[in-house]
């Protein structure tokens, strides 16, 4: 290949068509007609002699060529767009846009406070939340389709991703305000005896619980219904159910939901629940991104900081490390 005449700015239009997988939508991402687009595909297959993408039933499907390209393409224009920006990035006017996908966790205990945050600092900015769900956020992550997320350590591995810590969390009992059940402290013994609801999508394994009744000599769980997240909430408030979940979660709901919450008993092996914010580490030096992921961080730790909604035997800490509460007072 002559290199001295390869145009470069072809490289732009293959990542846009990457992405999209559509000629049309990767010319509405780059400003251009959908025949400029095809203009410059045919221009670096030539360059290229490849094909690229084949047109399929979903759209541009990229052939092997295109995909041993398409992360060393992406992470050269990531390194090249964040050094024309350095120092460039002011939050008070700037526009960027940015997409983040959230775990239950983070949608319930982080998501208003980062609206809220970045809102005030950065007016103009877009920021567009989705449920992280069971998507592959790595493959997200990795094509540029997300820029951040907050998910379970271990949802996405590899050298290739930053990572740091948002939410650390102990688990909760929560019921319909006055349930007979919880009105008395809450012992194992006791939970053992009450009908049980499991929140199927939080993604928070809960089955800690049966290992706890069992050293104990108890049954376990008798696991009355399985419900989504969000259902849970009036599932409880119209029955005798229970479900033991992520406690600031837990904490939450009773402020919105005619529910209560309730510590559970203190053991050693109660677990810790953590939801950690999570990015490609091929733009962690773009001004923009970097300001945002220190939001981010900046705002959880203002939450963790604060005092808990409603609440007057969890220390005070609505992030917290390990929630060991043993007051068994009811919480509404």
């Amino acid at each position: 290949m002559n290199w001295d005449a390869f145009d470069f700015k072809l490289l732009i239009v293959f990542d846009a068509i990457m992405r999209e997988r559509h000629v049309t939508r990767a010319g509405e991402r780059l400003g251009l007609s959908q025949s400029a687009v095809s203009h410059a595909l045919q221009r670096l297959r030539r360059a290229l002699d490849d094909e690229l993408f084949v047109r399929g039933p979903e759209g541009m499907s990229p052939t092997p060529r295109a995909l041993d390209l398409a992360g060393p393409v992406r992470r050269a224009l990531a390194e090249i767009e964040g050094a024309l920006h350095q120092d460039r990035f002011d939050p008070a006017t700037s526009t960027a846009r940015f997409r983040l996908v959230l775990n239950n966790t983070a949608a319930v205990v982080l998501a208003a406070p980062i609206a809220e945050w970045i809102g005030s600092r950065a007016p103009r900015l877009s920021l567009h939340m989705s449920p992280s769900g069971t998507v592959r956020v790595d493959d997200l992550l990795d094509r540029g389709d997300v820029d951040l997320a907050i998910v379970a350590p271990g949802r996405v591995e590899g050298e290739r991703f930053g990572t740091t810590t948002l939410i650390r969390d102990g688990f909760a009992v929560v019921a319909r305000r006055g349930h007979p059940g919880l009105a008395a402290p809450l012992t194992y013994a006791r939970l053992a005896e009450l009908s049980h609801l499991v929140v199927s999508s939080t993604g928070d394994d809960v089955g800690f619980l049966d290992g706890i009744l069992a050293r104990r000599g108890l049954p376990p769980r008798r696991v009355a219904m399985a419900a989504p997240f969000l259902s849970a909430a009036p599932i409880l408030a119209r029955s005798d159910l229970v479900a033991v979940m992520a406690e600031r979660i837990a904490r939450t709901l009773a402020m919105v939901h005619p529910v209560a919450c309730a510590a559970l008993p203190a053991d050693p092996d109660l677990p810790v629940t953590r939801s950690a914010l999570v990015w490609a580490r091929r733009v962690e030096r773009h001004p923009d991104h970097a300001w945002l992921r220190r939001q981010i961080a900046d705002c959880a730790r203002s939450l963790a900081a604060g005092p808990h909604p409603d609440t007057e035997s969890s220390g005070g800490s609505a992030v917290t490390e390990n929630y060991r509460d043993n007051s068994h007072k009811l919480h509404t």
